[in-house]
């Protein structure tokens, strides 16, 4: 069986704890450096978003008002032809 160095595994903690650091040390200039480019994008992403959702809302009430005036022009129909049409001889 292998014996377990303490300063084998001291150094190999501290080699990790090192990485770590690096990895957020990098992870952190890059944010610094590409923050405002990220954001615009973002900004433009919820634009066009908000933009679709407008749009979607606006074209249901459009259609939801016409069927609303179908309806009543169905109504109006259905009066018609139950009245039956109209001649001198039943105005």
């Amino acid at each position: 069986m292998a014996e377990m160095d303490p300063l084998n595994t001291k150094m190999q903690s501290s080699s990790a704890t090192l990485q770590q650091r690096v990895r957020q040390k990098n992870h952190l200039d890059y944010w610094k450096k590409n923050a405002e480019r990220i954001r615009g994008r973002n900004r433009w992403t919820g634009l066009a978003i908000g933009a679709f959702v407008v749009g979607v809302f606006g074209y249901t009430i459009v259609s939801v008002k016409q069927e609303k005036i179908l309806d009543e022009i169905d109504g109006e129909a259905k009066i018609t032809i139950w009245r039956g049409p109209r001649t001198g001889a039943n105005s």
